[in-house]
C-alpha cells in the first residue's frame, strides 16, 4: 500500500505543507492544519506515516527557498495529481520560468504547445497541487499580477514575487 509523509515549514506566508509519496512531493498548500492533511490524503488514496527521512529533502529545499538560500527546487515530484494536460502546462513552467522571472498566461499558453487558451492556463494554475515548487506565481496577467489562490491570495504571490526580486518591497513588508 502506498503511503504519504508530511512536513510543515514555518514561513513568512504561513507553514507550508508538503505532501511526500514514495514518488516525490505530491502536493504543497500554505496552510498545514489537520484537515490540510485530511483532504490531501483523501485525494492521494494513501495513508499517512510518519517518515522524517522521506520528508526532510523537501522541507530542507522549502526552508532554504524562504530563507533565500534556494532559487531551484531539486526534489522529486510526484505529478499524479494532475492530468496530462495540467503536467505538459506546469511542467514547462517548472522548466522554463526561472526564480525572479515571470511568465504571461498567454506566453504559458505558447510555451506549452497544448492548445490551452490564457483563460484555460489560469485555471491551470489556480488548480495547482504543487504551487510554489512548481511556480504558479510566477505566472501573470499581461495588464497585473493577475490572480492567485493560494495562501492569502494575491498578497501571497506579491510576497513571493518580492522575495524573488521580481517585484520591489513596500515599506510595510518584512521579508
Amino acid at each position: 500500500m502506498e503511503t504519504v509523509a508530511f512536513a510543515s515549514v514555518p514561513t513568512k506566508v504561513g507553514d507550508v505543507l508538503a505532501a511526500v509519496t514514495e514518488d516525490g512531493v505530491a502536493a504543497t498548500v500554505f496552510q498545514d492544519s489537520p484537515a490540510a492533511r485530511a483532504r490531501i490524503g483523501e485525494r492521494l488514496r494513501m495513508a499517512a506515516v510518519d517518515d522524517p527521512a522521506r520528508t526532510a529533502p523537501a522541507r530542507e529545499e522549502l526552508a532554504a527557498y524562504f530563507a533565500g538560500e534556494l532559487r531551484e527546487f531539486g526534489v522529486a515530484l510526484d505529478w499524479r495529481l494532475t492530468s496530462s494536460t495540467q503536467r505538459r502546462v506546469l511542467g514547462t513552467l517548472f522548466a522554463t520560468v526561472p526564480w525572479g522571472q515571470v511568465v504571461t498566461y498567454g506566453d504559458l499558453a505558447a510555451r506549452s504547445g497544448t492548445g490551452v487558451p490564457a483563460r484555460g492556463i489560469g485555471s491551470i494554475m489556480g488548480s495547482n497541487p504543487i504551487p510554489i515548487i512548481v511556480p504558479c506565481h510566477r505566472v501573470v496577467a499581461g495588464n497585473g499580477l493577475g490572480g492567485f489562490s493560494g495562501g492569502e491570495g494575491v498578497e501571497s504571490k506579491r510576497w513571493l514575487l518580492t522575495h524573488e526580486g521580481y517585484l520591489q518591497p513596500t515599506l510595510d513588508w518584512d521579508l
